[in-house]
């Protein structure tokens, strides 16, 4: 089956590539061809890929699809595989593929790969999809040029392994220690699409602990060019607007209000827009010793009281940016949609089950993450290709249900007899994808939340 490998350039949109064919087999195939592969294996020569059933190509698509799926499964996987997929997984396929054998239903070859399978082949094909479907996404409007990023921190649980509670320690109270061990994570998302960059992680507890700030200036470097970075007040620091604006990033960072009274030099009030210049406290030094003596942030604090959708009171809000855009309502809007990241978590932690990982080792729990950051990316994908079909917005569609259309076609598109027939099928499928859009919610007070509490099957656990 033929669904082409060419990869869109700098500037083209979806619909400017040279296949027609947007469903998720489609774009991995033409995001990471076997050439792709071929080229970052180099390093190792004497993993032969072309005479394996189960090549680093073929391992990552079924781990995506363990991870699309609502409970994916090892055997979920290697079913997937028995109904077939394209040629393009195997350029030099070996005598038991040419000769149509069929493949074995146990699980144990495919779970031998995963564990074989290199980090470093996993991160750098994360980083090329995000990066490639980053460039191809269509940006109307004055902003086009240039994107901006939301930050956001959170915490995912896994599995109880004495390696695991090792490097990344359980939590602990008044009570006692809990069972599960903990990582941090932070995530960027792009504004528009909702594409997600490989996240950067460590461990919450423990002696090496690591703080959110502390990893975002890790993921800097791999940040878009010239983004501009938004983030909450937990990102409101001198260290993070240093980092940032020191790699060409502009930021937009929400303050706390007692931190805006320190740069400001007295009470804030709704209207300010006050030229600052942000030099690092003692603490800042204490914490980040490199800093030279000259280190400072040249910007802008901005304050303006803002009323919150749900109906609560107003609130002031204090930003402090480095942006050069004249009227402070701009800046205080583009912030406003950092609601879209609380969106994207959800739907990384529930629709994609990071908020409960399932492997057993450090090597496996961050194949699992950037396998769920390509799967996510490649949803975003086909959401992005429905968005420029239809010209809304792609924060328009439902991640969820789109999801849910993907995993109906993408064994029929898998399987599919000949080009002409998986066509049919992505041009079936987008067509579902194009009705998935959000409903618009009448703006006003939203009723307060409230959930029943879920029976417990079995006593909890006491020591």
């Amino acid at each position: 089956m033929d669904t082409g490998s060419g990869i869109a350039t700098e500037g083209e949109s979806l619909a400017a590539v040279g296949a027609s064919r947007s469903d998720i087999l489609a774009l991995f195939l033409r995001l990471l061809p076997p050439a792709f592969f071929a080229q970052i294996g180099e390093p190792q020569p004497m993993r032969r890929q072309h005479n394996r059933v189960y090549n680093d190509a073929v391992v990552i698509w079924l781990m995506l699809v363990q991870r699309l799926l609502e409970r994916g499964s090892l055997e979920a996987a290697v079913v997937e595989l028995g109904r077939g997929l394209p040629q393009d997984f195997w350029p030099r396929p070996c005598r038991r593929l040419c000769r149509g054998t069929k493949m074995s239903g146990n699980t144990a070859a495919y779970n031998e790969a995963r564990q074989r399978l290199p980090l470093r082949i996993v991160e750098q094909s994360a980083d090329r999809v995000f990066q490639e479907m980053l460039q191809q996404v269509a940006r109307p409007g004055k902003d086009a040029g240039r994107p901006a990023v939301f930050i956001d921190g959170s915490s995912m649980r896994m599995p109880h392994s004495e390696t695991l509670a090792a490097k990344y320690p359980p939590g602990s109270n008044q009570h006692g220690k809990s069972h599960w061990p903990l990582v941090r994570i932070v995530v960027a998302h792009d504004l528009y699409s909702g594409l997600a960059m490989r996240p950067e992680w460590g461990a919450l507890n423990g002696e090496q602990a690591v703080s959110e700030q502390g990893l975002l200036e890790q993921a800097i470097e791999r940040l878009p060019s010239g983004c501009v970075v938004l983030g909450d007040a937990n990102f409101g620091v001198f260290s993070v607007a240093y980092a940032a604006t020191g790699r060409g990033h502009p930021v937009v960072l929400r303050l706390t209000l007692a931190r805006a009274r320190h740069l400001a030099g007295e009470e804030v009030q709704d209207g300010m827009d006050r030229r600052i210049r942000w030099t690092p406290s003692r603490d800042d030094r204490r914490k980040h010793l490199t800093l030279p003596d000259d280190a400072g942030v040249e910007g802008r604090l901005i304050v303006r009281r803002v009323q919150p959708s749900n109906g609560k009171s107003p609130f002031l809000l204090a930003l402090f940016t480095t942006l050069e855009e004249p009227k402070a309502v701009a800046v205080v809007q583009l912030y406003g949609y950092r609601w879209n990241i609380e969106t994207d978590l959800r739907s990384l932690k529930q629709a994609l089950r990071l908020d409960q990982l399932t492997s057993t080792t450090p090597a496996m729990v961050a194949k699992e993450i950037d396998v769920a950051m390509m799967a996510y990316n490649l949803v975003r994908a086909v959401i992005c290709a429905a968005a420029e079909q239809t010209g809304l917005e792609p924060r328009r569609f439902g991640f969820t249900r789109v999801r849910n259309i993907v995993n109906a076609f993408a064994p029929l598109i898998a399987s599919a007899a000949d080009p002409r027939q998986a066509q049919e099928l992505s041009d079936k499928m987008m067509y579902y994808v194009r009705q998935a859009k959000l409903p618009r919610r009448k703006r006003g007070p939203s009723p307060p939340r409230a959930v029943w509490p879920k029976p417990h099957k079995y006593p909890k656990r006491h020591e």
